[in-house]
């Protein structure tokens, strides 16, 4: 950019922090940098001075100065532009309020002590003028499928409320070891995080720091050693359904942590058999009821095909839940 430029805030970047709006808006810039543009004045807020902290108002113009574009990378082509494409090929679903992706395995959600690749740093590459997709909630690094993000802050707020309502529908896939009996029924056990001498796990407990955890199965499929599940969690805790698998004896194919090494199947891939297949909720606009698939990909795919098991399986809930 090589000119200044005046940017009105939206309606829907009432209440955001200046520094914030910075992050969503010009990504490339440090925070270091928009302080010491805010110290000189060359960044101004309604045509006067102001700081990073300052909650922004609907109206209020925001005046930037010539920023100099981020380089190219030794490529040639900038990193935001395969970062778009590597989203783009994971989308599902999309309009002006909502994404939603089908997360590949092993790639996490959030930056975290080593994890340079992640959702959340793609969905940088996406940002513009006036959107910003945002996170609502979360699938583990190991788990493949189905994840929402919010494109405006309104549609956000809807649906992280729609989600601590339990008013949104998931079913996952699972190969587990052995078969469940019955086939088809409710895990209803209170789970919490305890310390362990391998750390912190999640784990079944009666205790008074026990959080309700309700899981619906049914068995679709059955095959030699391993059988293929569905999964309906009406609550959300933190590996509930591996913890809740494992409780009933029949762990999730792959999961260590919590199968041991029962969970290891010979033959097949060694990482976690576990996938969100679908979603069902209101749209966070039009307050229509949506619903939404993500096809099997990755070594679960390979071991659907391994077993014979049908990767296009309709599974259907009891109403009134």
């Amino acid at each position: 950019m090589s000119r200044v430029q005046h940017i009105s805030v939206t309606d829907d970047e009432d209440g955001m922090r200046l520094d914030r709006w910075f992050k969503v808006h010009f990504p490339g810039i440090s925070h270091g940098q928009l302080e010491k543009l805010l110290r000189k004045g060359e960044v101004r807020v309604g045509g006067g001075r102001s700081k990073s902290n300052r909650r922004l108002m609907p109206g209020d113009s925001i005046r930037i100065p010539p920023i100099a574009p981020p380089p190219p990378t030794a490529s040639g082509s900038s990193s935001s532009e395969s970062d778009r494409r590597a989203l783009a090929e994971m989308t599902v679903y999309e309009d002006d309020h909502l994404l939603a992706i089908n997360k590949p395995f092993g790639l996490a959600v959030q930056g975290g002590a080593k994890t340079n690749r992640h959702v959340d740093g793609l969905l940088q590459a996406t940002a513009n003028g006036t959107v910003r997709p945002r996170l609502v909630h979360r699938l583990d690094k190991d788990t493949g499928g189905l994840l929402l993000v919010a494109k405006t802050r309104i549609a956000a707020q809807r649906l992280t409320d729609a989600f601590k309502r339990q008013e949104i529908e998931k079913t996952y896939w699972a190969l587990l070891v052995g078969t469940p009996r019955p086939k088809e029924g409710t895990i209803d056990l209170p789970i919490a995080k305890q310390m362990t001498g391998r750390g912190e796990r999640v784990q079944p407990t009666d205790g008074k720091d026990g959080k309700r955890a309700v899981t619906l199965f049914q068995t679709v499929d059955m095959a030699g050693p391993v059988s293929f599940v569905a999964m309906r969690p009406l609550t959300g805790r933190t590996h509930q359904l591996r913890v809740h698998t494992a409780a009933i004896g029949r762990p999730i194919a792959g999961d260590r942590k919590y199968g041991g090494d029962e969970a290891m199947i010979d033959g097949i891939s060694q990482k976690l058999h576990l996938f969100c297949r679908t979603m069902t909720f209101r749209h966070p606009h039009s307050g229509a009821v949506i619903s939404l698939s993500a096809d099997l990909s990755g070594h679960m795919a390979k071991t659907w095909n391994f077993f014979g098991f049908d990767a296009d399986a309709a599974v259907e809930w009891p109403e009134n839940l």
